[in-house]
């Protein structure tokens, strides 16, 4: 049996014209046996016959032409068990799902909205502080909301924040007691860059950690307030890392859920 199946129009169009040519046939052959009448009924004769001459050839005419088309589509045509008859169904993968949040990063984003809110600060740029000091955090071993809480009491993430001794940046570091530091990032004026700042920040802070062991008296180091009995800068910044503590405890428990 064969593969090629023709469409309805392609099957259906020649079989009318058939019966057309037919008609026409049949009229050209009776015509051309009548004997032709004299005077105005012979040339309506011979306008008769010459009419009906020109719609059998141009009928003719058709029927070669959309034979000839007919089978240029069949030709066309695919056939059942090659290509197949109709084009294959594009794949639907099913609706597009949002990309799921790791815990950090969901950490990382409640913290970023709060610290931009409660400090003003386009969230862009929070956002993109947290992520330094979560990155800093993890190559020194420093808790990154303790970072955080230090940025905010130093400078309330204000990037270019300078003192009046000269310290420089989001975690107001003062460059002439680590050059040593600055010399891998290309000298002091890089400390006004926030990756950079805060980079070096927890660089130092972890050094004090690890010589007194203990994280009160590292921050107070850090403020230079080594000697205050009052401990009221690190108060300051626990206090902020408390607030920070509260949001990651969130985090977690919105992850779990």
């Amino acid at each position: 049996m064969s593969n090629i199946i023709p469409s309805a129009a392609t099957h259906q169009t020649p079989v009318a014209l058939n019966h057309l040519a037919s008609v026409i046939d049949l009229l050209s052959r009776s015509a051309a046996y009548q004997k032709p009448e004299q005077g105005a009924g012979a040339r309506r004769w011979q306008m008769t016959k010459s009419f009906a001459g020109r719609a059998y050839s141009g009928a003719k005419s058709m029927l070669a032409f959309i034979g000839l088309a007919a089978m240029g589509g069949l030709m066309r045509l695919p056939v059942l068990g090659g290509e197949g008859l109709f084009e294959p169904a594009a794949e639907v993968s099913g609706p597009i799902q949002p990309a799921v949040e790791t815990p950090v990063e969901r950490e990382q984003r409640v913290v970023t909205e709060f610290i931009a809110k409660r400090y003003r600060v386009s969230e862009a740029a929070v956002s993109s502080y947290v992520a330094a000091a979560y990155r800093a955090g993890e190559q020194y071993s420093v808790d990154p909301l303790l970072i955080l809480a230090v940025v905010a009491v130093e400078s309330r993430y204000n990037p270019v924040a300078e003192s009046t001794v000269g310290a420089k940046g989001l975690m107001q570091v003062i460059p002439k007691y680590h050059l040593d530091k600055l010399e891998d990032h290309g000298g002091e004026h890089a400390l006004l860059e926030p990756e950079v700042n805060i980079q070096v920040g927890t660089q130092i802070l972890r050094e004090y950690q690890r010589r007194f062991r203990d994280t009160e008296t590292a921050l107070q180091a850090y403020a230079g307030a080594f000697d205050e009995p009052t401990s009221q800068y690190a108060n300051k910044v626990f206090a902020e890392r408390a607030r920070l503590e509260i949001l990651r405890r969130q985090a977690k428990k919105q992850q779990s859920v």
